[in-house]
């Protein structure tokens, strides 16, 4: 029951973070106006797909990550050329809703012609050539090419991608990695509630013949002032001061069952004096600014640490065991989840504040490098070749790829070795 429990939760993990940072990139391509062809998680081949109005749903097979498909942004149409025959189905305004490619014997409704003239972008008009007689139509702004029963759905210039300012793509392209952190954040504050906010700092246990079993110290104790300085929930002060008094007396004042007592503990000259005794924080219930600020703290020092761990990256400051691919992700996700909800909630906040901050690293393929493009954009006043940018994706998703099968493949050799 617990395993299944632990799958359930990986993959809830895996969907959450992924469907979130998608979900970024779909709403605000559709604030802008953008054509979105397809909302997938996964990649590979589709386990799952629906539509609903212009935009397909899709679940597929690989769980390592997902992709928004925005009309423009890749080739995506079958050409119609000059002289080529199509069928034409219209509407009762005489607007062209359906093109097709091909089963004209199948047409017995449409208009069968051959292509004088066809711009599906700009002026969405059609001249055919019905035997000798030249008619020109509109298209509607949402017909769809039909080619072997596959239908797509024509996208006017005013509906690509290419055709938004650079502010309205950027915010495209940082949405996924914001709605990350919004989630970070979130889930940041959502453990503070849960485990509350350190608020005293006690004695969890003491050991036998040490100082402060010697000076009378016990476990439960709570540690109010030590060499009149107060503790509070400030456990680092007192790993500090105790430190400072290696084989010097100390004045401990604890609170014991809701009595205060005065104890006398002499710290031993051992790496950098002890006093044998094991600390615990006591936590008390989180108001709301406490989540906020506790959150907040928290999604600060762990981008610093994430960051940091990107420099050395960078920097090649790593082994290959230091990293983990999907295999090391899901075995330590199931350690975290066995943990409590509280601790799998903090993972999952870290994952996504992760996945958010990955992102944005300018490596090609993710969304930090078409930023960077978009850039380039803005101050050259005009933008980077299409095919050349999307070149530049191409190598770097191959690279990020290869490297993915190398780290699982090390995972996958760690785990059998031990």
């Amino acid at each position: 029951m617990a395993t299944l429990q632990n799958v359930f939760q990986i993959v809830l993990l895996f969907f959450v973070l992924v469907t979130i940072h998608e979900w970024g990139h779909y709403y605000f391509a559709k604030r802008a106006g953008i054509l979105v062809r397809e909302f997938a998680i996964g990649f590979g081949p589709k386990l799952l797909s629906f539509k609903k109005n212009e935009t397909r749903y899709t679940l597929r097979l690989l769980p390592i990550g997902g992709f928004v498909r925005m009309a423009g942004e890749d080739p995506e149409m079958v050409q119609i050329n000059q002289g080529q025959r199509i069928a034409l189905a219209l509407n009762g305004d005489d607007e062209i809703t359906h093109i097709y490619l091909n089963d004209f014997d199948k047409r017995l409704d449409s208009l069968v012609g051959v292509v004088e003239e066809i711009d599906l972008e700009h002026n969405l008009m059609i001249k055919l050539d019905v035997d000798g007689e030249i008619r020109q139509l509109k298209v509607h702004p949402q017909a769809m090419m039909v080619s072997k029963n596959k239908e797509t759905q024509i996208a006017p210039w005013n509906r690509q991608f290419g055709s938004k300012t650079v502010g309205q793509r950027s915010l495209s392209i940082f949405a996924g990695p914001m709605m990350n952190f919004v989630l970070a954040f979130v889930l940041f504050v959502a453990v503070v509630f849960m485990a509350g906010v350190p608020d005293k700092v006690k004695i969890r246990s003491t050991e036998p013949g040490s100082p402060a079993d010697k000076g009378g110290l016990a476990a439960n104790d709570i540690v109010m002032i030590v060499n009149n300085e107060p503790i509070g929930a400030d456990g680092t002060k007192l790993r500090n001061l105790i430190k400072q008094s290696a084989n010097k007396p100390m004045v401990w004042i604890v609170d014991r069952g809701g009595e205060q007592m005065r104890k006398e503990i002499t710290p031993e000259d051992k790496g950098g004096g002890l006093v044998g005794v094991t600390l615990m924080a006591e936590n008390r219930k989180a108001g709301f600014t406490d989540g906020l600020v506790n959150g907040w703290k928290s999604m600060s020092s762990a981008t610093v640490s994430i960051l940091d761990s990107f420099g050395k990256l960078a920097t090649l400051q790593f082994k290959m065991d230091d990293l983990g691919g999907p295999v090391r992700i899901v075995e330590f996700t199931s350690e975290q989840a066995s943990a409590g909800i509280a601790q799998y909630t903090f993972w999952t906040a870290l994952m996504s504040l992760y996945l958010g901050l990955f992102n944005l690293l300018p490596f090609p393929a993710l969304d930090g490098s078409r930023l960077v493009f978009l850039g380039f954009e803005a101050i050259r006043g005009k933008p980077v070749d299409p095919s050349r940018e999307s070149m530049v994706h191409f190598v770097g998703f191959a690279m990020l790829m290869l490297l993915m099968i190398a780290v699982t493949y090390n995972d996958i050799l760690r785990l059998i070795t031990g």
